[in-house]
């Protein structure tokens, strides 16, 4: 399986409802706002960062349950409201100290194809709008919300040889101080 291009990336960015969730939203009566996220998606966080990668999050939507998942996960770019992602990506960069090239965005709908096309590599979760799945570079085998942020995460580290240092760390340790 190619990696096209992932042993170059630094900076892993994503759409929160549709990627790091199914995409549904719940109000309680009470008009609180509730969604689901997989944990398996937030462990693949995890070890990214751990290899020295960094994250972040731009979506359209403003929650507090996304804003404290991106916390509990230390995601390190956070964009809400975002209505153009893609002019959002240069403030990022220039943060985060790496290329366009160097950097994977993660979207399921049309307003993700911009930024897909701005970065070195766009990847389209399986569940995705069509015209965004034909405008990626991968498209995952997961839908969002089940796993395919995970799967994402996986593939870079393969990509960039740090899968086997990393799943060494996991057998050898004891007891981890949190997973996801």
């Amino acid at each position: 399986m190619s990696d096209n291009g992932l042993e170059q990336i630094r900076l892993l960015l994503f759409d929160a409802d549709g990627v790091l969730t199914t995409g549904q939203i719940v109000y309680s009566s009470g008009g609180d706002e509730s969604k689901s996220f997989d944990v398996r998606d937030g462990f693949g966080i995890r070890m990214l960062k751990e290899a020295g990668l960094m994250t972040g999050i731009i979506t359209g939507r403003h929650s507090e349950a996304l804003e404290r998942r991106a916390g509990e996960l230390k995601i390190d770019f956070c964009r809400f409201g975002a209505r153009d992602k893609k002019a959002l990506l240069e403030g990022i960069l220039e943060q985060a100290g790496c290329s366009s090239q160097q950097t994977a965005f993660i979207g399921d709908d049309l307003i993700d194809i911009g930024i897909m096309k701005s970065v070195g590599v766009g990847i389209a979760v399986a569940d995705a709008h069509e015209a965004v799945r034909q405008h990626a570079c991968i498209v995952t085998s997961r839908p969002g919300g089940r796993g395919a942020v995970r799967e994402v995460c996986e593939r870079i580290l393969k990509a960039r040889g740090l899968w086997e240092d990393i799943l060494r760390s996991w057998v050898q340790s004891d007891f981890p101080d949190s997973l996801a």
